[in-house]
C-alpha cells in the first residue's frame, strides 16, 4: 500500500477476505484452516474499528469538545453566530437612575448665500442630531437623629433612624445592585470592581465589603430559591447537566436544573447519585428529565427520560467519520428528518401514525448496524469485568436499550430535542471559571450559584439585573413568586 489512510486499510482488509472466500469455495482450505482465519478477519475488523476511532480527530462537531479548544480550520474564520441575545429587556430604568433631556435651538438669522435677515422668515423644518452622554453622581444622605434629655425623668432619648440604616455609614442598595452585577453578571475581577467605584465615587470600599454585598443579596435569595424549586417540581419537562468548577483549589461540580423562565444551580463536592440526593429535585420530580445519557441520571426510573439529540448526533458524525458506517449516516437523517417534523408540526409531536413510523424505522436502521458492526468475540472464561468495545458498539447498544428515551421528543411536546437548555445555562459559569481562576471559599461559590440562578431567571423574564437585584435586596420579589 502506498499510503495508509481508513480507505486503504479497509479496501486491504476486504480484497483479502475477498481471496480468502474464494479459496473457501474453491476447496482450497480446510475445515480448522476456515475456523481459524475466520477468527482472525473477526479480530481484525474488530481491531480496525476501534483504531480508526482513535485516529479520527475529535472537535466540537462531533464530540462533546468545547469550540474553545478546538482549533479553528479556514471554513470557520468567515462563520457568523447567531444574533440571538435572548429575552428582550424591558425598558423600566432603575428608580436610582435619572435621564435629562434638553432641546438647544440654533437659529438661522443671515442668508449664508446672500447675506439676506432671515428673522422674520418662518421655519420650514428642523434637522436634529443626538449627543448621549453619561455623568456619574455621587447622592450623599445624611440622617441626623435628635437627642433629647427629659426633664421630667432626665433620661437621654434619641431619635430612631431609617431600618435601613444601621450604623455609622451604609452604601445604598443602587451602589450594591451595581457592584453585583460587575461582579456575577460581568464577571469583573473583585479588585478591577474595587477600582472602577473608587474611580466613580472617590470611596475605597474594601474588597471584604464588596463581598458582604454579595453574602448580603444571598442571603435576601434564600426564600427564592425554595419557592423556584417548588415551581420546578411542577414543571412537565426539565433541562439538567454538570459541570466541573475549582473552588479552594479542589474540583467541585455545578449542577444544573431548567424549566420555561427558571433556572437553579447547585454546587456539590461530588458529580453523581450523592449529588442528586443531596440536592434532592430529581428523586422528588415525576415529571420528564432531559440530559446526556448520564448514568445517575437514568437511575432514577420514576421519571421519564429524554436524551440530548445534540449529543447523539455528534457521536454518529464521529463514528461516521471513523469507520463509514452506514447505519451512523442513516440514523442521524433519521434523527435530523423527525426533529424537523416536530418542529414545524402545530402540536409540537408526531401523530400516532408518523410515531410508529419513526420507531419502525429507528429499528430497522439498528438491526442493519448491528449486521455491518464486526462481531464481538466471546468473553474468555475466567476473566472478570466487560469486555472492551469501540465507540461504534457502545452507542448502538445504548441507542438500542434507551430507543424510548432517544425519541421521546417525537411522543411529547414537553421534552425538546437537545439539552441546549441547561448547556447554555452553565455557559456563563465556565467563563467566571476562567476569568477568576477559581473560588476562594465554598460560601461564595454557591453564593455564585443562587444570585446567578435568580439573575439569569429574571433575565428570563426580561428584568434589567440592577432592578432584579434591587427588588431582592428590598425585599419586594412576592409580586415575582405570584406570577
Amino acid at each position: 500500500m502506498a499510503s495508509l489512510d481508513k480507505t486503504s486499510v479497509r479496501a486491504e482488509v476486504s480484497r483479502l477476505k475477498a481471496d480468502f472466500e474464494q479459496l473457501c469455495a474453491d476447496g482450497k482450505i480446510t475445515a480448522e484452516s476456515k475456523a481459524l482465519m475466520l477468527s482472525m478477519f473477526l479480530i481484525v475488523e474488530l481491531i480496525l474499528s476501534i483504531f480508526l476511532e482513535k485516529i479520527t480527530k475529535k472537535d466540537n462537531n462531533n464530540s462533546s469538545i468545547p469550540s474553545s479548544q478546538t482549533e479553528k480550520d479556514e471554513s470557520s474564520l468567515g462563520h457568523q453566530g447567531s444574533n440571538g441575545k435572548g429575552k428582550k429587556e424591558t425598558d423600566t430604568l432603575a428608580k436610582n437612575t435619572r435621564v435629562r433631556e434638553h432641546v438647544t435651538v440654533f437659529s438661522v438669522s443671515t442668508c449664508d448665500v446672500c447675506a439676506e435677515d432671515l428673522t422674520g422668515v418662518p421655519c420650514t423644518h428642523h434637522e436634529r442630531r443626538t449627543k448621549i452622554d453619561i455623568i456619574f453622581e455621587k447622592v450623599v444622605e445624611h440622617v441626623d437623629a435628635e437627642i433629647k434629655q427629659c426633664p421630667a425623668c432626665k433620661a437621654t432619648i434619641k431619635g430612631k433612624f431609617p431600618s435601613d440604616m444601621h450604623g455609622p455609614l451604609q452604601y445604598g442598595d443602587g451602589l450594591k445592585a451595581f457592584v453585583v452585577n460587575l461582579l456575577i453578571c460581568q464577571m469583573v475581577a473583585l479588585n478591577r470592581v474595587q477600582k472602577l467605584v473608587n474611580a466613580m465615587i472617590g470611596e475605597v470600599i474594601a474588597e471584604s465589603t464588596l463581598l458582604k454585598f454579595v453574602l448580603r443579596l444571598h442571603q435576601a435569595l434564600e426564600a427564592w430559591e425554595l419557592d423556584a424549586i417548588e415551581q420546578l417540581l411542577k414543571a412537565s419537562a426539565i433541562n439538567v447537566d454538570e459541570t466541573s468548577m475549582r473552588v479552594d483549589k479542589l474540583n467541585h461540580w455545578l449542577h444544573v436544573y431548567s424549566a420555561g423562565d427558571i433556572t437553579l444551580k447547585f454546587l456539590h463536592r461530588k458529580r453523581g447519585k450523592e449529588a442528586i440526593v443531596a440536592i434532592d429535585i430529581i428523586p422528588r420530580y415525576g415529571g420528564t428529565i432531559i440530559h446526556d445519557c448520564w448514568a445517575s441520571y437514568l437511575s432514577y426510573a420514576h421519571c421519564g427520560h429524554g436524551l440530548c439529540g445534540s449529543h447523539l448526533l455528534r457521536e454518529l458524525i464521529f463514528i461516521f467519520g471513523s469507520n463509514s458506517y452506514a447505519w451512523a449516516l442513516n440514523m442521524k437523517r433519521l434523527l435530523q428528518e423527525a426533529c424537523i417534523k416536530v418542529s414545524k408540526s402545530e402540536e409540537k409531536k408526531l401523530n400516532d401514525e408518523d410515531l410508529v413510523d419513526l420507531h419502525k424505522r429507528y429499528r430497522a436502521i439498528l438491526t442493519s448496524g448491528a449486521k455491518e458492526l464486526p462481531a464481538i468475540p466471546p468473553k474468555p472464561s475466567g476473566k472478570r469485568g466487560k469486555l472492551a468495545k469501540s465507540a461504534a458498539h457502545n452507542l448502538l447498544e445504548r441507542m438500542q436499550i434507551y430507543e424510548t428515551s432517544v425519541l421521546m421528543f417525537a411522543k411529547d411536546p414537553h421534552v425538546s430535542f437537545t439539552n441546549n437548555r441547561a448547556e447554555q445555562d452553565l455557559r456563563m459559569s465556565k467563563v467566571k471559571q476562567k476569568v477568576s481562576g477559581c473560588f476562594r471559599t465554598e460560601l461564595y461559590a454557591q453564593a455564585y450559584c443562587r444570585i446567578s440562578s435568580y439573575l439569569q431567571t429574571m433575565a428570563n423574564k426580561g428584568y434589567n439585573p440592577l432592578i432584579a437585584v434591587q427588588m431582592a435586596l428590598a425585599g419586594k420579589l412576592g409580586s415575582i413568586r405570584g406570577e
